[in-house]
């Protein structure tokens, strides 16, 4: 008597082995993507200074800050802050090489503060996304 369970082995075998490679490809194609934007949203706000700059993204909840180099690669004092309003700072701060953060705070229907700096210089905002 014929049993179709053999015949099917190989299908199965390939279709697992397609879908692996799927899943390989797409881990392999994500951190990319990830690496390219610090935060999760859309860049509503860039503060600009001398020696720097701090992105500020939002999502629909959350707001997010980064402080960027406008050196990259030398080893210095960099630091963002972001503060919600009613609400406590978040701060990131040390000796890197290209940003400090990201930093990030619940900001649902609330305005934000961000300062950043990297060496001497600095740069802030006001209360902004009100």
């Amino acid at each position: 008597m014929f049993d179709g369970s053999r015949s099917r082995l190989p299908a199965r075998g390939l279709a697992l082995c397609a879908s692996a490679l799927a899943l390989a490809m797409g881990a392999l194609a994500a951190p990319s993507a990830q690496a390219a934007a610090p935060c999760a949203g859309r860049i509503v706000k860039t503060v600009p200074f001398a020696t720097g700059q701090v992105h500020v993204y939002k999502t629909r909840t959350h707001a997010c800050a980064v402080t960027i180099s406008r050196r990259p690669g030398v080893r210095q004092h960099m630091s963002v802050t972001i503060q919600p309003r009613g609400g406590r700072a978040v701060k990131d701060s040390g000796r890197y090489t290209r940003m400090a953060g990201p930093v990030a705070v619940y900001a649902l229907n609330r305005c934000v503060k961000v300062a950043g700096s990297v060496g001497s210089k600095s740069g802030a905002s006001g209360w902004i996304l009100c």
